[in-house]
């Protein structure tokens, strides 16, 4: 029997330590409640290296663990240039952070999708999440929310377009 291909994800902001760890525990999360955790592999990074080797904000740790998601094993690393040759899904949070993205390697060198995290969203008209890193517990909930649509949204795709099934 064949090995199936695992399908890669790599998720994308500023610093590594709120949004994009965020998206990572709960794509995750879900692909454990559905029995597909060893056919996606997820993963985050941040755009700088402001926090390297840190772990999550503790206040977007408080509250994934309040839902059951933990990500508390997370550590910020900086993306590089070979992780764009290495992931079918790479996937920004914001619009400044995509910019990055693209100027880190030529189109040629991307492997497959590059582009804004909360297009895969279904009920959010927002396109961007936004960073909670300045704000109060509040936004870490909403966060929370939107990551979770979009990260439905992309198991969805990743389902229809590469055929993983649990």
């Amino acid at each position: 029997m064949m090995q199936e291909e695992k399908v890669s994800v790599l998720m994308v902001c500023l610093g590594n330590i709120c949004r994009s760890p965020t998206a990572q525990g709960v794509l995750q999360w879900l692909l454990a409640k559905e029995g597909l955790e060893q056919r996606v592999l997820v993963d985050s990074a941040g755009t700088h290296a402001y926090h390297v080797g840190e772990p999550p904000d503790p206040r977007a740790r408080r509250a994934a663990l309040q839902r059951g998601i933990d990500l508390s094993g997370q550590r910020a690393r900086r993306v590089e240039r070979e992780d764009l040759e290495r992931f079918d899904y790479v996937l920004a949070m914001d619009r400044e952070n995509l910019a990055h993205l693209q100027a880190l390697a030529p189109a040629q060198a991307v492997r497959g999708h590059l582009g804004l995290f909360m297009a895969f969203a279904r009920n959010w008209e927002e396109q961007e999440v936004p960073d909670p890193y300045y704000g109060g517990d509040r936004g870490f909930d909403r966060v929370l929310d939107m990551v979770e649509d979009a990260s439905q949204g992309l198991l969805q795709r990743i389902r229809e377009r590469q055929g993983v099934r649990g």
